[in-house]
């Protein structure tokens, strides 16, 4: 049987039991890999990768395909996928043109730097919850001008799959039934509970869920583009909602909001190429600066081993004590990017590391603002993530949010989506940890018409030989960038596959808390004794249920086409042909 069949018949088992519904197309939940010939989409939602597969089947191309697939996500994956957050896109067409679209929110007009603050100077629950934790949603402009820009068929006919499983609805899998469950007190604050918690319980797997109000939504977008959300109807109930809730988006700060092309971050690791996502986005600077440190370690030693665990957290401690205290929304700012992606710079930082001690992060925050070392605290995974590559080789990588799981639970039941509360990724406190511990500067301070920092990192990989090798990406906050590191150190240093590497378990090193974290059954006994007596303090990861360190959404070159692999620690489809 060959690898092709032998993955089919896996995922034609896990889908024994499926309603019937739910089972209508090849799909694979985490941990199947999935291989196809000609192209593949990788997502959180089976059913957004279907989608996807559809439209590159119409002679739609990657950016269409992307975009069919972020729409689809938003009826779907209500707790990630979204219209009314935000996100980026890093695009790598077959020619060789390369882009990187910032779509990330911005703060309304309205919005100060002690907006959050109460009078001992410390940042409350404002900035995560309510209508003032919602920055200007950005995800609708950046999708229809990456399209735009790149895309072939009609928007129509690329929003047309989510546009149907919004008004004709869609079975209810477990995944959303969990998800809607662990939510509920954020959901039943808001307006959405009537759709997705009726009679206070949530929807419950088989059942279908139609949404008419996000189906209005889509047509109007299909029909006008990027107005047909920024003005008219759609903008006018988001402008209500947050008037009445007491939040500062107004119609002007929606009709005001653009997209930015970015310049794509390019580095290199031991011969591959990395194609990255520069600022606003912290993702691509952190993990080129930790690639290019760890690569005057050659070779490195075997993989989780107490050398190769010290180096890794070494090399992470250092780039995001630089991510923390340099990095921002580059319009307000200049940013050192040159310097912190450079190899000489990293060249300077490797010889920095002690081969036999750890670095306490204080050593190195010269450069950082003074702050209180806190554990951060315990919260879902926020982002949702997708790849996709066409028959020609073009390929896209997005990273899209709401911040936290529905994001700040306010719901805009006129126009069927939830709002962000991206606002809580400023420095809403600067000096003071956010809700993912990490400690922040000036650099990220809230100001209006800023977009915040983010540690997203959707990525492309050319191989040795200059031929699209790897489209990746993840959902986790600020553990999507050490995620997302190992997984190409598994597939550049050591050689793996590109499904053992995504499965392989994983650390965490974001400078602050001083805690080196690890997924249980990551570091053996002999490992984490050795980590002690170099002065580490190493802790099992408690970042959610099942202490995972984010989730991997990639695709990867085989001799036969693609391999399309959602992560183990998730729920997801990945669909190809």
């Amino acid at each position: 049987m060959t690898l092709a069949r032998s993955v089919r018949a896996a995922c034609i088992a896990a889908l024994a039991f499926a309603p019937a519904a739910l089972a209508q197309a090849p799909r694979a939940t985490g941990g199947i890999p999935v291989t196809a010939p000609h192209a593949m989409v990788v997502s959180n939602s089976d059913l957004a990768s279907a989608a996807g597969v559809e439209v590159l089947k119409a002679g739609g191309n990657a950016v269409d395909a992307a975009v069919a697939v972020g729409f689809a996500l938003a009826v779907t994956y209500p707790e990630a996928g979204n219209i009314g957050g935000g996100g980026f896109m890093v695009i790598r067409m077959a020619d060789g043109r390369t882009a990187a679209l910032d779509y990330r929110e911005m703060a309304p007009a309205l919005a100060s730097r002690e907006m959050f603050m109460d009078s001992a100077s410390r940042a409350g629950k404002a900035s995560q919850e309510g209508a003032r934790a919602s920055g200007v949603p950005g995800s609708v402009a950046g999708m229809i001008t990456a399209h735009m820009e790149f895309g072939r068929l009609p928007l129509s006919r690329v929003l047309a799959p989510a546009i149907r499983l919004a008004e004709k609805g869609f079975v209810v899998d477990t995944a959303l039934e969990h998800s809607l469950r662990g939510e509920s007190r954020l959901i039943t604050k808001f307006a959405g509970a009537k759709l997705f918690l009726p009679n206070g319980e949530p929807l419950h797997a088989g059942q279908k869920l139609v949404q008419p109000a996000l189906a209005r939504t889509l047509k109007a977008i299909a029909a006008r583009g990027k107005r047909g959300f920024y003005e008219g109807e759609v903008a006018k109930a988001i402008a209500e909602e947050q008037r009445h809730d007491g939040g500062l988006i107004t119609l002007e700060d929606l009709k005001g909001y653009h997209p930015a092309w970015r310049e794509p971050l390019v580095g290199s690791y031991r011969g591959w190429t990395i194609i990255a996502m520069p600022p606003s986005s912290s993702g691509g600077i952190t993990v080129i600066e930790t690639l290019n440190i760890l690569e005057h370690f050659a070779p490195l030693p075997p993989a989780r081993s107490a050398g190769e665990t010290h180096l890794l957290a070494e090399a992470l401690r250092r780039a995001f004590v630089d991510r923390n205290a340099l990095l921002g929304d580059p319009d307000f700012a200049p940013l050192p990017v040159l310097r912190l992606t450079s190899k000489p710079y990293a060249r300077a930082q490797a010889a920095t590391i002690s081969p036999n001690f750890a670095t306490p992060t204080s050593d190195l925050e010269s450069r950082a603002p003074s702050a209180e070392s806190r554990a951060p605290s315990p919260e879902p995974t926020n982002t949702t993530h997708y790849s996709v590559v066409d028959a020609k080789g073009n390929a896209v990588s997005t990273t899209t949010t709401l911040n936290d799981l529905y994001g700040s639970g306010v719901y805009v039941a006129a126009a069927g989506f939830f709002l962000n509360d991206e606002m809580d990724d400023f420095a809403t406190a600067p000096g003071q940890p956010n809700g993912y511990g990490l400690v922040q500067g000036e650099r990220n301070a809230v100001a209006p018409g800023k977009r915040m920092l983010s540690a997203m990192a959707p990525t492309i990989v050319l191989d040795t030989a200059g031929r699209l090798a790897l489209v990746l990406g993840g959902r986790g906050g600020p553990r999507i960038i050490t995620a997302v590191t190992q997984v190409l150190l598994g597939v550049m240093e050591y050689g793996q596959s590109l499904p053992d590497a995504v499965f392989a378990p994983r650390i965490h090193e974001q400078a602050r808390p001083d805690t080196l974290r690890y997924e249980e059954g990551a570091l053996d006994a002999a490992v984490l004794s050795k980590l002690v007596m170099m002065g580490y303090t190493p802790a099992v990861a408690t970042f959610q249920p099942g202490g995972y360190i984010a989730r991997i959404f990639a695709i990867g070159r085989t001799d036969d086409g693609w391999v399309g692999v959602v992560d183990r620690r998730t729920s997801g489809g990945a669909a190809g042909y």
